[in-house]
């Protein structure tokens, strides 16, 4: 080749493109504006404890591994993955509690338990279905090219009604399990995407199965170990990863990419550019106006966004033996806590609350005697609805109210605090609105509407990320890299 490959941004899937590009023998350059990798993926340390920022809960352990393969290495060389047990721990007003657990048995005693034999052997039946789910999409939504029309139109007859496409995640919920606990519980996976149970489409239950089948996974030392081990294995291929470095134009000639000019007005060729960026950012902010027409500007900024969240960040002192390494407290009207988030855009008055606590884990992110909480509420992506410089203070005193209902008064015992709120999202992330998982997933047709990973209207550029195909997750973006980097090579085949 005679320029390198560019990506911008050192996020999870840039660096998942750049790890196979560079695997087939591509020169590949890594432009990234923070000082450190992981985009959305980061950490904070202060006075002793330590809490990953971004993603928390790790699932499709086999992408990772198929990753580092793709380089010829082994996953367990570089990260080391834990599984969790139990997945998560709910709780719920009343005072009732269950664990999730991955094995189907012990979680069918559990819930035979917890709601009566009925719901029990619905939640096994739920979980076939979500398997039927994935194994019939994965190979369209998930794992390959993004979908179009006629792959989707290709679908046997006998599969579609399997897929599930007309219902509500609710709606097919209500079919397998009675009690209203047990199906908000399996509604919280609609979550997972930044959407509403009861707007998302059915085959969007293929999230349970990935969870409470496939397991969840830990990685030694916090989240961020995924981060740290991407970026020793692109850099040991001989990937360039330029931090510090933010890019405030992609270059574009007679329609085709040409390289990228930088934030201190230098310029670098490439071959291809790979942005792992908002995909609404690009358009916006660093492509030409005159290199696109405003039809996709108007697209991706006018389409409903995924919603945010609001963070707190908390050194407790003391440790709660009643809570697991995944928790989440119930809101008391799950319905109503939506409708605050996606109709009428404020952070829920009654909100589900996720604890996470690594320290539960790894002892050493919190000092003796001491837990650290990452806390997060979802919340609506930034308009002109709600301010959150005047109302961060009054809803964090919420949030910590009402965990105090839950039996978890911590409200005297914070040692160290961040806060971090969709404007801070936005404005570390690049995240356009604060939006965790770029477009919504709330209505049926949006997996098709996804931007894709090649851009149709300036050759040479690409894109990798949460908000392009197939999503938002840890395991969802690398994929995408994966995509990307093969649209690459498949685009220029005989460069090397």
């Amino acid at each position: 080749m005679t320029h390198p490959i560019i990506v911008i941004g050192a996020g999870i899937g840039g660096l998942s493109a750049a790890i196979r590009l560079r695997a087939a023998g591509r020169p590949v350059t890594i432009l990234e504006a923070n000082s450190t990798v992981g985009g959305k993926m980061s950490e904070i340390r202060a006075d002793g404890f330590r809490w990953d920022t971004g993603p928390s809960v790790i699932t499709m352990r086999h992408v990772f591994a198929d990753l580092f393969a793709a380089a010829e290495r082994k996953l367990e060389d570089y990260l080391t993955l834990l599984p969790v047990d139990p997945l998560t721990r709910y709780f719920y007003p009343d005072g009732t509690r269950f664990d999730a657990l991955a094995d189907r048995a012990a979680m069918s005693a559990t819930l035979r338990a917890f709601a009566g034999e009925s719901d029990a052997a619905g939640y096994l039946r739920y979980l076939d279905y979500a398997r039927r789910i994935h194994d019939i999409t994965g190979g369209v939504f998930i794992y390959n090219d993004p979908p179009t029309f006629w792959r989707v139109a290709r679908t046997p007859l006998r599969d579609i009604p399997a897929v599930d496409p007309l219902r509500t995640m609710d709606g097919a919920i209500r079919s397998f399990v009675r009690s209203p606990k047990l199906r908000q519980f399996l509604g919280r996976f609609a979550t997972y995407v930044g959407a509403s149970p009861y707007l998302a489409p059915a085959t969007l239950n293929v999230i349970a199965d990935v969870e409470l089948s496939g397991g969840v996974w830990y990685p030694q030392g916090g989240i961020y170990a995924i981060a740290r081990a991407f970026e020793r294995l692109a850099r040991e291929l001989g990937v360039e990863i330029r931090t510090d470095t933010p890019v405030s134009r992609i270059d574009v000639a007679n329609g085709r990419v040409t390289g990228v000019t930088l934030a201190d007005g230098s310029r670098l060729d490439a071959d291809a550019v790979i942005a792992n960026v908002d995909v609404a950012t690009v358009y916006e902010k660093l492509l030409p106006r005159d290199a696109v027409s405003p039809r996709p500007i108007t697209r991706l900024t006018n389409v409903e966004p995924s919603c945010s969240g609001f963070i707190l960040l908390l050194g407790i002192e003391g440790q709660h033996a009643d809570l697991a390494h995944h928790n989440i407290f119930f809101s008391r009207d799950y319905r109503r806590e939506f409708d605050d988030i996606f109709a009428r855009g404020v952070p829920p008055d009654d909100p589900t609350i996720y604890v996470a606590i690594t320290a539960k884990t790894d002892p050493g992110h919190a000092p003796d005697g001491g837990e650290n909480w990452f806390v997060l509420v979802n919340a609506p992506a930034l308009d002109e609805r709600y301010d959150w410089s005047k109302n961060v203070q009054a809803y964090r005193d919420h949030v910590l109210n009402r965990l105090a209902e839950f039996g978890c008064d911590v409200r005297g015992k914070i040692r160290v605090e961040r806060r971090l709120t969709p404007v801070d999202i936005e404005r570390m992330t690049g995240a356009r609105r604060g939006a965790l998982y770029g477009v919504s997933s709330n209505d049926r047709f949006n997996a098709l509407r996804r931007p894709h990973n090649r851009a149709r209207d300036v050759r040479g550029l690409y894109f990798a990320g949460g908000t392009t195909h197939p999503g938002g997750g840890v395991p969802m973006v690398t994929l995408s890299g994966k995509v990307a980097a093969q649209m690459v090579l498949a685009d220029s085949p005989d460069r090397v």
